[in-house]
């Protein structure tokens, strides 16, 4: 029996896309084995969204390549999209898959004998069709990525996904209810909506949007709690976010993209909101929700970032009190408008800013879980934990706050009150089963 063994780097689009793959491999008879084991096949799910994934890409290549120099090694992705003239050149891979083109490994697997190297690779920026892919089982054991849409038609100035991931393309309805209702099935309680730009699914459709999916995904018997992925601040407007409410089984957890908190910065940045509009989509969830989590993504060092756009963006993130931030440095993509502009801004003063804001996300998520203490939340058990030499069972509440309980007992995959006392380490949270929960 062959064996093959995949690696993915990036998104959660990308990791879905490649289980979906690994269950292709599956059922063509491969043995799945761990990336760092020998195999016949590797395949390498690439990242291109910074510089610095362009470069893990081509490490994990190389490195499928040196474990075994006879195995057939395969990238595959958003890389070979914006790299494919170089991966052609680079002795370490054998075939180049493209987006849209990740379906059809199997196929592209048994020409590989008459074909040699090979490139399934096409221009993302005429496609219109979204590429059928899914899952029975995730790498996971209580939750579950469901994956809706592709593509993205933003075109910020400093992102080059548009071009590895060509325009919005949406997964049809009844499809995405077949992999629910099959995941359902298989155990899984919590289903997360993922996509390239979430708020354009249906953009291309004549009478469905994200609402949509999210009503009917929450009709499937035995699913108990809707995430969402990361969402543009527009889509919040007040109907959308009355219908968000009027889902009991959505979870109060929205990552909301905000890239900057100056709105000088956001226009170069070709953001399609400003300061005001993101204040009142947060203002509109908290409204309609009990203490809901909102956390975000920020930039720094943009170009042009002056002291005092980022002391902005600073009063701005102190303002909307967020539960958890993604903080990272703007990277230079050629091919986009950002790697043009001037006023790039030195390393060493992206730094010390990403310093300052991941100071202040970890102020700010302690304060949130802090209001947990002395609360019960609903826990959904997910893995063992040891602390101290002690084990601890963890899983996360609606909001995404990780939570442990005393006890080798496993869990796993049960819905339990938990009386929050205080907390563990690394900002996890213990507490007490209620009386009702300690079977």
């Amino acid at each position: 029996m062959k064996r093959a063994a995949l690696h993915s780097l990036g998104c959660k689009v990308n990791s879905y896309e490649t289980e979906a793959m690994q269950e292709m491999l599956s059922e063509q008879g491969y043995e799945i084995v761990a990336f760092e084991e020998p195999a016949d096949v590797y395949v390498i799910n690439t990242c291109s969204v910074t510089s610095m994934a362009d470069r893990k890409s081509r490490q994990m290549l190389h490195r499928a390549r040196k474990q075994n120099p006879e195995a057939l090694v395969i990238a595959a992705g958003c890389y070979v999209q914006s790299a494919e003239e170089a991966l052609l050149q680079d002795p370490a891979v054998d075939i180049l898959i493209g987006n849209n083109e990740k379906a059809k490994l199997p196929g592209i697997l048994k020409a590989w004998e008459e074909t040699g190297k090979a490139s399934h690779v096409h221009d993302m920026s005429h496609e219109k069709q979204y590429e059928e892919m899914s899952r029975r089982q995730t790498a996971g054991h209580t939750r579950a990525y469901v994956k809706i849409q592709d593509g993205c038609d933003q075109f910020c100035t400093y992102c080059i996904i548009p071009y590895t991931r060509g325009r919005v393309r949406s997964r049809s309805l009844p499809d995405i209810l077949s992999e629910v209702e099959t995941l359902a099935g298989n155990g899984y309680q919590e289903v997360v909506l993922t996509g390239i730009h979430l708020d354009s699914y249906g953009a291309d459709l004549p009478d469905k949007d994200l609402l949509d999916v999210i009503r009917a995904a929450a009709g499937v018997e035995g699913i108990r709690r809707i995430r969402l992925g990361s969402l543009e601040p527009r889509i919040m407007t007040e109907p959308f976010v009355r219908g968000l409410a009027s889902v009991e089984k959505l979870c109060p957890h929205f990552h909301l993209s905000l890239q900057s908190g100056c709105d000088e910065t956001l226009k170069r940045m070709n953001r399609r909101y400003d300061t005001q509009e993101f204040r009142a989509c947060c203002e509109r969830l908290r409204a309609a929700f009990d203490q809901p989590a909102l956390t975000t993504d920020v930039m720094v060092g943009f170009p042009g970032e002056t002291e005092e756009e980022f002391a902005r963006t600073v009063a701005f993130l102190e303002e909307i009190r967020f539960y958890e931030m993604h903080v990272f440095k703007y990277s230079r993509r050629k091919g986009t408008r950002a790697d043009r502009m001037e006023g790039q801004i030195p390393e060493p003063v992206k730094t010390q800013r990403s310093e300052a804001l991941l100071k202040l996300t970890k102020e700010q998520s302690r304060a949130y879980r802090q209001r947990l203490l002395g609360a019960t939340a609903e826990v959904l058990m997910e893995e063992p934990y040891v602390c101290r030499g002690e084990v601890w069972q963890t899983g996360h509440t609606e909001t995404y706050v990780k939570v442990a309980v005393p006890g080798e007992m496993p869990l796993m995959n049960r819905l339990l009150q938990v009386k929050v006392d205080g907390f563990l380490e690394n900002d996890i949270l213990r507490g007490i089963l209620t009386e009702a929960d300690r079977k």
